[in-house]
């Protein structure tokens, strides 16, 4: 028997759509460092003062919407493609969420009861951002030194260009590129441009041109939209299809402070004043369906483009359990298992 495991993270989802249980996750999720980077005082004023007195309640509403009989999207198709990973490799292959169940250190409990002696963690994050892969990364590595110390740990790279990602990305878009739509637009997770800047290693790239992401530099390693815009790129190039007809933006941003732009909502309403009237849309930041693509996008999102002027608004699935997207993550998990 291997003595080899797998570890799926993704980011996690509240345990139902009440209130109280949408308050518990928003104050896990917002008081990481990482999510909301100001000092803990500051950011326990914020969070507790700020937010939590009226966000739960909107956001449960939202949840409610998207919510199945068998739970939250994001889980309920993150244990069906932990199942179908483990179909595939015959290894031990546990789940986790960095915000709630199921938790990690369940999950390494679990590897750990199967033997396993060394885990290598696959974030379900595309990109580098250190509000989501880093603090993946970063908090695995903290319950292992805490309650597993004797587990080796590798981790998966961001895999935002790799060929089998891509190929992925495509097939799951097959059938909606198939049909007539005059642009795709390519809707990426949100972050702060702040964050770019605490991310770049060179202190001085990051932001300070407006070719920054095309040239050459160290930072790309960590640099959030540097990735985005190379996932767009090989999409693009994979699909075949006219570049002209691709652009980009950013989502679900939160407070005050400046995110990467354009944001999603402006450029809805702008490709709709341009003449665009059937939309295809794409959330490659995202590799299961969630409360930020279902709702936010396939809903409010839609409304936002068709009040604008567009006549069809289409939104292109997640990867959730597609069997390329199962073949991808195989691969990644067997180059560990055979010692690559």
């Amino acid at each position: 028997m291997s003595d080899k495991g797998i570890l799926l993270m993704n980011l996690g989802s509240p345990d139902s759509p009440a209130v109280p249980d949408v308050r518990r996750y928003l104050r896990e999720f917002l008081m990481d460092g990482r999510v909301l980077d100001a000092p803990w005082p500051i950011r326990w004023g914020i969070v507790n003062l700020a937010i939590l007195p009226k966000r739960p309640a909107e956001s449960a509403h939202a949840y409610q919407t998207i919510w199945t009989p068998e739970g939250s999207p994001l889980v309920v198709t993150s244990r069906r493609l932990q199942a179908a990973l483990a179909g595939e490799l015959g290894a031990p292959v546990e789940l986790a969420m960095r915000y709630q169940n199921p938790t990690v250190a369940a999950g390494l409990g679990g590897l750990a009861n199967a033997g396993v002696k060394q885990v290598h963690l696959i974030p379900l994050f595309p990109h580098y951002a250190m509000s989501s892969y880093e603090t993946a990364v970063e908090y695995v590595r903290s319950e292992l030194r805490r309650h597993h110390p004797a587990l080796q740990l590798s981790v998966e790279p961001p895999f935002y260009e790799h060929p089998d990602y891509v190929a992925a990305l495509v097939a799951s878009a097959r059938t909606q590129l198939e049909r007539d739509w005059d642009h795709l637009l390519f809707s990426f997770h949100g972050v702060p441009e702040r964050h770019l800047r605490k991310s770049d290693p060179t202190g001085g790239h990051c932001l300070r041109s407006t070719d920054c992401c095309q040239t050459a530099s160290p930072a790309h390693e960590r640099c959030y939209r540097h990735q985005c815009l190379r996932t767009m790129e090989a999409f693009v190039a994979a699909a075949g299809m006219p570049r002209e007809k691709a652009s980009f933006a950013f989502q679900s941003r939160l407070g005050r402070d400046p995110w990467l732009k354009p944001y999603t909502d402006s450029e809805l309403t702008r490709l709709a004043g341009a003449g665009v009237k059937r939309l295809a849309v794409i959330c490659p930041a995202f590799v299961a369906d969630c409360l930020e693509t279902i709702e936010e996008i396939g809903m409010r999102g839609k409304e936002t483009f068709l009040q604008a002027g567009g006549e069809s608004f289409d939104l292109i699935p997640c990867l959730n359990e597609h069997p390329r997207w199962v073949e991808a993550l195989t691969g990644m998990a067997r180059r560990f298992l055979a010692g690559g």
